[in-house]
């Protein structure tokens, strides 16, 4: 029986229908990607998918719970976080001390410590409070029909695209003082070993939740519950809503189920930049100019098709997931009464958070979620930074009519 036969005693018809279509494109994707572009990048199609609709299910954001750590010091989000990456560690560190994962080669997400980390990582904080989603965030609400975030989105892309013009200035590091050129990239599993790294790493992760648990009591006096559902079992898996809980354990066996198929941990944002490179040369800009496409693996990523990426590839399953999720929660509803000020912001935020993902070497999934389930140093400083830029995101909102 069909996952949509046997939610339709239990959602409209329209409702149905966008879950069918979901699965038919999806299938037809998954063939047809599996055809031409083999086995593995149709396997990562499906992972996007299931990817999306744990994110739409679970309701698992980034950006929502770190706005609510600093408006309201409440920390359920940000615990979930840190569940995640805790069992993410566990995962991933014994399978990347190993080099490989089934047979396959394998690397983790690391990246050097530059002022581009700092710059940028900052920025996409501030632009994922303005835009009202981070990278998961965007696919994830875009393909569950809210249109504003295919504004947020389209910025985006425009902000990746115009940051390859300027990642060789903010890489090329040799004319700037010596304070300022930074470190190669710290991996605390190659400096310490696994034992001591993942030690550090779980420790550093209670740390945080505890200290979310001491300042929602202290602001609260209690710790807030989740909202409560009447769905259960099935009904539930199939529909939503589900716990933060059960968002955290499958991102995570998710995540390093693309480090077993794909060779390298879930990322987001270089879809959205091979995306908009791929539209402008269809416009006649000469991208394929610019020196950052000229390295060697944005230059074949440029010179192949969008379905032979995996980022690309997952971005695409995602939103697709997360249409799927949608049509069987009853909750595609489309809406396009969208106050100015709201998509003033969403622009805005998009274009910071496209620009700052390149600089950073990725944005909350990519550099945040895999560099820290990879036990890089740049991940822990991506995440300080960017909620430096939630900080003044925060505060930023109310400007553009946006609730906090």
């Amino acid at each position: 029986m069909s996952v949509v036969m046997q939610a339709q005693n239990r959602i409209p018809a329209n409702q149905q229908v966008v879950a069918g279509l979901a699965l038919l494109i999806l299938a037809a994707g998954g063939i047809g990607i599996w055809r031409y572009y083999g086995g593995r990048l149709a396997a990562l199609l499906v992972l996007g998918a299931a990817l999306g609709l744990v994110l739409y299910h679970a309701a698992f954001g980034f950006t929502s719970a770190w706005r609510h750590l600093f408006s309201d010091q409440r920390g359920a989000g940000l615990r979930a976080q840190m569940l995640m990456l805790a069992i993410a560690n566990v995962l991933f560190l014994p399978s990347l001390a190993n080099g490989q994962l089934f047979g396959h080669a394998i690397v983790g997400a690391v990246a050097p410590l530059w002022l581009s980390l700092l710059v940028g990582s900052f920025l996409f904080g501030l632009g994922m409070q303005l835009g009202g989603g981070c990278g998961s965030g965007t696919l994830y609400t875009a393909g569950g029909g809210n249109l504003r975030m295919f504004v947020t989105m389209g910025f985006f892309i425009l902000g990746s695209v115009l940051a390859t013009a300027q990642v060789p200035w903010w890489f090329a590091r040799n004319d700037w003082p010596q304070w300022l050129q930074g470190w190669p990239p710290v991996s605390l599993l190659k400096t310490y070993g696994i034992g001591r790294a993942l030690t550090v790493q779980l420790v550093l992760l209670g740390a945080i939740a505890l200290f979310s648990v001491v300042l929602e009591i202290y602001r609260h006096g209690r710790l807030l519950g989740a909202p409560t559902t009447t769905a259960a079992g099935w009904r539930r898996l199939l529909s939503g809503p589900w716990p933060l809980l059960w968002g955290a354990l499958a991102l995570a066996l998710l995540n390093w189920s693309t480090l077993a198929i794909a060779g390298h941990p879930w990322g987001i944002t270089y879809g959205f930049t091979l995306w908009g490179a791929k539209l402008g040369q269809l416009l006649g800009f000469d991208i394929g100019g610019w020196e950052y496409w000229n390295w060697a693996y944005h230059h074949r990523a440029l010179a192949g098709s969008i379905f032979e990426n995996s980022t690309s590839v997952m971005d695409m399953g995602i939103m697709l997931g997360a249409l799927l999720a949608a049509g069987l929660a009853g909750r595609y509803h489309p809406s396009i009464r969208i106050p100015l000020p709201s998509l003033i912001a969403a622009a805005v935020g998009g274009v910071l958070m496209g620009y700052g993902a390149r600089l950073s070497f990725g944005c909350n999934i990519g550099a945040y979620f895999s560099g820290v389930a990879s036990a890089s140093v740049h991940g822990w400083v991506w995440f300080v930074m960017a909620l430096a830029g939630t900080a003044l995101g925060t505060r930023l909102r109310p400007w553009f009519g946006l609730q906090n």
